[in-house]
């Protein structure tokens, strides 16, 4: 039987050869005669030729566009490490006969804890007090001109009531928070059971004590928060932002910041991403800054790779992976017939 070839894209290394990931464990694959494991070279985008040779392939951040899908007749499998697709033409995959998989499970939790981590940032003034502390008696003199906003009674909202979004609300329920987020596509039932109120999404920008963003960037979301939709929040609120930085029209809310239309913000990504040093937004003093990495910890990345993993071992054994986000494709004639292969090569 020949091996499952299983290509690891460039961005897991870095440029000096170190592994990027320390806890995403290869073990599973490399450890076992049935796998074989090649880490690819550098590119922005990966190309057709690159994949040809292989079976799956587990993707950090680069784009897949079509290009690289046409023609990939033996590619059954691509693995994104998270759960931001972005990047990849989904259509494309499903016509070239590829499953997509994310890991949604892995990231639930780490990306919940990102948000409330910066809501009650936020909340306390933690960086302005840290500033005032490194400032010794003068800081300490002006304290009381930072007080911090109490959390009991006011309005936790979300854009997107899904699987962070809900565990944020569970995590969340102590505070005494009302609890409201705009889902067009969320079970009515998701939303009982998590105690969150739900209401369109002009009321939730105007209401909303603490804005967290938990949605997919896709043509209809991107600039989603516009300069209309932040002029009418509150000047005491504030935007958290844990999903993609297209999501936010990051012009408008430099503006809003600085104008002080609403009270503070805080970002785990940003557009473009890195930054360019003259950003705007670096140089704000109501926000709080991370880069795209607030969620990044041993247990997150142990379970994405684990479910990176699980994808390959499932096709190589015939068997259509868990968390397909193109789900249309496992019944496509196409990849039936390349798990069909692997079924019986591994019979």
């Amino acid at each position: 039987m020949s091996p499952f070839r299983v290509a690891v894209s460039a961005r897991f290394r870095r440029t000096d050869g170190r592994w990027n990931f320390p806890y995403f464990d290869l073990a599973p694959l490399t450890g076992n005669a049935a796998f074989e494991v090649v880490h690819l070279g550098n590119g922005p985008a990966l190309t057709s030729g690159e994949l040809r040779d292989f079976d799956g392939l587990i993707l950090a951040g680069e784009g897949l566009p079509r290009e690289a899908l046409e023609g990939q007749s033996r590619l059954v499998v691509v693995a994104r490490f998270g759960v931001g697709y972005d990047q990849i033409d989904v259509p494309a995959c499903t016509e070239a006969g590829v499953a997509l998989t994310i890991t949604p499970d892995a990231v639930r939790r780490p990306v919940a804890v990102a948000a409330l981590t910066l809501v009650l940032a936020l909340a306390g003034r933690l960086l302005i007090k840290d500033r005032l502390t490194r400032q010794g008696a003068a800081g300490f003199a002006v304290r009381t001109d930072h007080m911090g906003v109490g959390l009991e009674g006011r309005m936790l909202g979300s854009v997107g009531l899904g699987n962070i979004a809900s565990e944020m609300f569970r995590l969340a329920a102590p505070l005494g928070m009302r609890h409201v987020a705009h889902d067009p596509f969320t079970d009515p039932d998701v939303a009982r059971k998590n105690g969150v109120t739900m209401t369109d999404l002009d009321t939730l920008f105007r209401e909303a004590d603490f804005l967290c963003l938990h949605c997919p960037l896709t043509p209809q979301t991107r600039h989603l928060v516009d300069a209309k939709r932040l002029r009418s929040m509150k000047p005491t609120a504030f935007l958290i932002n844990t999903a993609r930085g297209g999501v936010v029209d990051q012009s408008a809310l430099e503006d809003a910041l600085a104008e002080g239309h609403i009270a503070g913000a805080g970002l785990d990504v940003l557009d473009p991403e890195p930054p360019p040093g003259d950003a705007r937004i670096l140089g704000l003093p109501n926000v709080i800054l991370s880069p795209h990495a607030l969620a990044w910890t041993d247990q997150c990345f142990a379970a994405i790779g684990a479910g990176c993993v699980s994808s390959m071992q499932a096709v190589s054994a015939g068997e259509a992976p868990a968390n397909v986000v193109n789900g249309a494709v496992l019944t496509a004639p196409a990849f039936r017939a390349k798990l069909a292969k692997r079924k019986g090569s591994a019979a």
